[in-house]
């Protein structure tokens, strides 16, 4: 059997994993313990400034499987579908020689609940994977009492699918922030996570090298309700959490003033050590595949890129999951490590979610999908230039938001505009659109230059 030269790529994410719920980042929960992602941050190139295109998950997704500003393609909640007709990157690494695996989540048809019974429904192979297993997503996994996708059909073929259909309507009847907040009712084998992770060492363990891989592995957590298995959970019980940012709401939109939950200071800090739990078991996964990758000599030739599609807000400004423009919910991490990557370096550069869709095709050699806003960090990666965006932009339907290396600047539809200088109010607790109306013009019109140009 031949083996190929060309590199591999092994791309995770995770859902609603926030930026600083990292080892590698500075203001990292001193009690995280994540090693397989400090190992790939050691490894290679940590980038603490990469935001997401559209906080929640089907719009990020499909953004990032195109390379378009998620507005393009209609994608700006999540009741939406990657229109058939959009290329896809996956499409383009399939057509130039690689096998395309996918493990876990993939959210290009949110509104369509059935994903087969092996993952691999016709519509996967349309989007370009040739090796599909769409697993389903917590909540919906939690959704139905009988089976709707292989994690499903897995639960039920262990006995395990009606406690765990029962315990998320318990949940969810509960409140899935202040009341679901408890241990899961599966053991750690059976967790959802772990199923995803084992079945991405599986494809790594026993796919053929006669053709270069890639492998999309999509992890449904940490996502909420925050239900780690107890094993991980044990692990946290008590240990300390930073406080979440804290302040009057004034300056912020209304609809973001009634999304507040009420929450004490403990019950936020069990949220907060129960996302810590659920992260280190993903952490744990990762290192699964790491040591797979090197028991077949593969992991000097395979890029490793791991990030969020979005990330979580945990009690900031009282505010939980995600769909705000604030950093906890709008910046996510990115952690790329393989062949030409400096190791144990940290890079500043403004960075998009949907940049690592031509920046993979670049790596792989392929060549990139044409007309797509996306725009490869590869030569970030190489060390060639520590520059790459002024600005990034994100939207959903309710606002749009332009982030400097110096400030933000959040339109809300028939609603109060945010500005921040994220250098002197990180915390994002001083709205100063009013007091600083030249800067707001000024960013204001680059947002609109962005959405102009890209529509």
């Amino acid at each position: 059997m031949r083996k190929t030269d060309k590199p591999n790529v092994l791309f995770i994410m995770a859902d609603q994993h926030r930026y600083d719920y990292l080892e590698s980042a500075e203001d990292a929960p001193a009690a995280l313990h994540t090693p397989n992602l400090r190992r790939l941050a050691e490894r290679g190139t940590h980038f603490p400034n990469c935001t997401t295109n559209a906080p929640v998950c089907a719009p990020a997704r499909i953004a990032l499987a195109t390379g378009l500003q998620p507005s393009r393609v209609g994608a700006l909640d999540n009741g939406c579908f990657l229109p058939a007709t959009v290329p896809t990157y996956y499409q383009r690494l399939r057509d130039n020689g690689y096998r395309v695996g996918c493990v876990g989540k993939l959210d290009l048809a949110k509104p369509d609940g059935y994903n087969g019974r092996y993952g691999d429904r016709p519509r996967a192979y349309s989007w370009g994977f040739t090796h599909p297993e769409e697993c389903e997503g917590k909540m919906h996994a939690g959704s139905s009492p009988t089976p709707i996708g292989p994690y499903t059909h897995y639960l039920e073929e262990k006995g395990l699918l009606q406690a765990f259909h029962e315990d998320y309507r318990k949940r969810s009847s509960r409140g899935w922030i202040k009341g679901g907040s408890y241990d899961s009712v599966l053991p750690t084998e059976d967790f959802a996570d772990t199923y995803i992770g084992r079945r991405a060492t599986e494809f790594i363990q026993h796919i053929p090298e006669d053709f270069p891989w890639h492998l999309f592995v999509s992890f449904v957590g940490p996502h909420d309700p925050f239900d780690p298995p107890t094993e991980y959970a044990d692990k946290y019980r008590d240990a300390a959490m930073p406080p979440p940012i804290a302040g009057a709401l004034n300056g912020k939109p209304e609809w973001v003033r009634k999304r507040v939950v009420d929450m004490t200071p403990e019950e936020i800090a069990v949220t907060r050590q129960q996302y810590c739990a659920a992260t280190e078991l993903i952490d744990a996964q990762i290192g699964a595949m790491l040591t797979a990758l090197e028991q077949r000599g593969m992991l000097e030739n395979t890029y490793i890129l791991y990030t969020s599609d979005h990330g979580e807000m945990l009690g900031d400004h009282g505010l939980y999951t995600k769909s705000v423009a604030y950093e906890a919910s709008l910046r996510v991490p990115l952690l790329a490590a393989g062949p030409g990557i400096e190791a144990g370096r940290t890079s500043h550069a403004l960075v998009e979610l949907i940049d690592l869709n031509p920046t993979i095709c670049e790596v792989a050699g392929v060549p990139v999908l044409e007309n797509i806003d996306a725009r490869s960090i590869a030569s970030v990666l190489r060390g060639e230039t520590g520059m790459h965006r002024t600005e990034t932009v994100s939207a959903l339907r309710n606002f749009r938001c332009i982030r400097t290396a110096t400030h933000k600047l959040i339109e809300t539809y028939n609603d109060v505009t945010e500005l921040y200088d994220l250098s002197a109010d990180p915390m994002e607790l001083h709205n100063i659109a009013q007091t600083e109306r030249k800067l707001v013009g000024q960013l204001r019109a680059r947002l609109g230059q962005r959405f102009r140009t890209e529509l």
